[in-house]
């Protein structure tokens, strides 16, 4: 199983970015999947997520900028990401749980794109 995440970068406050998170050897249809993100000196936290179902769930402090979506046909997730403040520099992560899996943190995880927002 491998977990590629995509389009991150360096974006002016108040711009946006897509973050793409393609898989080989799993669904992510059939997995519960989303990102994490990780800053210097700070815990890794989720940011948003996605059931098999496609039921959404989002950091409070993104919700009302940040949707998350899967595209089952080509097996891809993504997030798009607007209104982009310093606070969301950081690493992204994607990962997929499977009914197997205790924890999101048990499950498969990308390498991380970077995002870092400055003007």
């Amino acid at each position: 199983v491998n977990l590629v995440e995509s389009g991150g970068g360096l974006v002016q406050p108040g711009g946006s970015l897509t973050l793409s998170c393609t898989a080989s050897g799993i669904m992510f249809e059939f997995y519960r999947t989303g990102w994490y993100r990780q800053a210097p000196g700070k815990e890794r936290e989720l940011v948003a997520a996605i059931t098999r179902e496609g039921t959404t769930t989002y950091k409070d402090s993104v919700r009302s900028r940040f949707t998350i979506s899967r595209n089952n046909g080509a097996n891809v997730l993504l997030l798009q990401m607007n209104s982009l403040q310093r606070e969301d520099t950081a690493v992204y992560y994607c990962f997929a749980r499977g009914p197997s899996h205790y924890t999101d943190f048990d499950g498969y995880w990308g390498r991380g794109t970077q995002v870092t927002v400055s003007s």
